[in-house]
């Protein structure tokens, strides 16, 4: 069976997969093209006398190859509603171990409304976390617990008040806490809430933490709850490690959604893989509610285009009905979701940011918070003194003149 069909108009109803495709040495990207199509679909490697006739409408199509650049569309019959390991399982499956296969990258997922209307999509969103925050025009600030690990719980919950006193409204655990013995998840949980009730009270402000609920999925969803119980909203955890299953099961749980990416360049990196914009989709339409993007600059590599296509830029049309956004443009009814910019960030980088990103960032700063020469507090205050600079059109260089706490940052780190 043929899988190539460059005079086909996709159908509103299919799922359309950008790839980029490097065939191996010797073969054509027709030929592997029409083996990628067959594999993800309904085809295998050779002939079967078990096909029948009433199953050709559901072969994928390809129908656009330009230069290394394919797509393909599948017939929606092809999925489970509400499965995102299934979909997976099928465009992102086998195909990427192919002997025709020198290199293959899923680009960018087009998905229709009867697949969407399948998931929950996020309960908050930007406008729920903004009201939780009672903050709607600023980036939210945030923090990331430093030394990532090791710290006593006693020191963790300090860490966390100085941050939130400073002026941080969020600050969440690292990627690789969860509950080791010199810091057990229930007893952090409980001593940095204190902290964070103690923090709201001396600073007037709506304070969030957000613990790391990341473990095997009972355990994760007895975290969770856990959590509620103690009066927190939040629950992080690391999709790519935890799983897209386990991130489906935690958002039947009433929390807000923070999703860490921790282990997403082992396949987002480079042109062999899925791309980052993919792993978005997918977030926003399972119901995260907010997301790790990269930063463009900072320790992290990013792709500078991709960071932007999840943020800001209109996706490449493939179909005019299909026409959306990855994280807050309109996508049907599912809301928007925010993103996170973290990664080697310190205050001078904050006009950067929201130039790049907008204000509808959590701009999140580890080493740029607690690293600052004169510790957490006054690091926290930096980063806020920035953010209120940039909101208010002047320079962060003037604005540090009647601001120490700015000024020694930006005499630290630069711009």
């Amino acid at each position: 069976m043929e899988y190539i069909d460059l005079k086909y108009k996709p159908d509103i109803t299919d799922i359309i997969c950008e790839f980029y495709l490097e065939p191996i040495h010797g073969s054509s990207i027709i030929d592997v093209a029409n083996q990628v199509a067959a594999e993800s679909s309904i085809g295998t490697w050779t002939d079967v006398k078990t096909e029948k006739s009433y199953m050709r409408g559901l072969g994928a199509k390809v129908f656009s190859i330009k230069k290394n650049y394919i797509k393909i569309a599948y017939p929606l019959d092809l999925f489970e509603p509400g499965n995102v390991p299934q979909l997976l399982s099928s465009v992102a499956g086998n195909i990427f171990g192919m002997k025709v296969v020198e290199k293959l990258r899923l680009e960018d997922i087009h998905l229709p409304r009867a697949y969407i209307r399948s998931f929950k999509g996020p309960k908050y969103g930007i406008a729920g976390i903004r009201k939780l925050l009672k903050v709607y025009k600023r980036p939210l600030v945030g923090t990331i617990i430093k030394p990532k690990l090791g710290l006593k719980t006693v020191d963790h919950a300090k860490v966390a008040y100085n941050s939130w006193i400073g002026g941080c409204d969020i600050v969440k655990d690292d990627e690789n806490l969860s509950s080791q013995k010199f810091n057990p998840f229930e007893k952090r949980v409980i001593e940095t809430l204190k902290m964070r009730d103690k923090a709201e009270k001396e600073t007037g402000e709506k304070k969030i933490y957000m613990p790391n609920v990341t473990a095997e999925t009972d355990e994760m969803i007895r975290r969770a709850r856990f959590v509620k119980e103690q009066c927190g909203e939040y629950a992080m955890i690391d999709i790519i490690t935890s799983g897209f299953s386990a991130l489906q099961t935690l958002r039947k749980e009433d929390m807000v959604i923070h999703a860490h990416r921790a282990g997403h360049a082992a396949f987002t990196r480079g042109n062999h893989g899925i791309s980052m914009l993919t792993i978005a989709k997918l977030c926003r339409l399972i119901g995260t509610d907010q997301l790790h993007i990269g930063t463009v600059f900072g320790k992290m590599s990013s792709r500078a285009n991709e960071v932007k296509t999840i943020e800001i830029e209109i996706e490449r049309k493939i179909v005019p009905q299909l026409e959306g956004h990855a994280l807050e443009q309109s996508w049907f009814k599912l809301k928007p979701i925010f993103a996170v910019c973290s990664g080697g960030l310190y205050p001078g980088m904050v006009p950067h940011i929201v130039k790049i990103l907008g204000k509808n960032v959590i701009a999140q700063f580890g080493g740029g918070c607690h690293g600052h020469p004169y510790g957490t507090i006054i690091g926290a205050r930096a980063i806020r003194y920035a953010v209120e600079a940039v909101m208010s059109g002047t320079p962060l260089e003037k604005y540090a003149l009647k601001h120490f706490e700015l000024k020694s940052a930006l005499d630290k780190w630069g711009h």
